[in-house]
């Protein structure tokens, strides 16, 4: 390799953000976002204010769900579906995992419905690496994703 070669760096060929930029960006992905550790230490500490919806389908949420999640589909977040929810509470939606979109999509549901939102990143599959307990049918151990054994 020629010294020009080695000089380039794909981490630095876009500037980094000056440190404000950097902490604005940060705040407002804060700002829409949060994790299963944070979720999970808030519903210990029964702190209110907030409410758990699992967007997945009802058989998944039957077989495993954050303790005291609601269920409500993605694809069913409507005027008519969150009439029995409080505007005063963030709505923090959930899905499978981070391969999952369908919490992003209820989250802008629930945006323009105009509650406030945030999405729990990493959804049940982290949820559960995370080592927190879960309701539902599933026994706890049990993978979140059944993968089928090649023959």
């Amino acid at each position: 390799m020629t010294a020009s070669a080695t000089a380039f760096s794909f981490v630095l060929e876009t500037p980094a953000a000056t440190p404000e930029e950097a902490r604005r960006h940060f705040l407002a992905k804060l700002s829409v976002e949060t994790d299963p550790a944070d979720v999970h230490l808030d519903l210990e500490r029964g702190k209110k204010g907030f409410v758990v919806v699992d967007v997945r389908t009802k058989e998944a949420w039957a077989e495993r769900h954050v303790p005291g999640a609601l269920n409500l589909p993605s694809r069913t977040v409507s005027a008519e579906t969150t009439a029995h929810l409080s505007k005063d509470d963030v709505i923090i939606t959930y899905c499978w995992g981070p391969g999952c979109n369908g919490s992003t999509k209820a989250a802008a549901r629930f945006a323009a419905l105009g509650f406030r939102v945030k999405e729990m990143i990493g959804g049940i599959e982290y949820w559960v690496k995370e080592g927190h307990a879960t309701e539902g049918t599933a026994p706890r151990g049990t993978p979140v994703y059944a993968h089928p054994v090649d023959t």
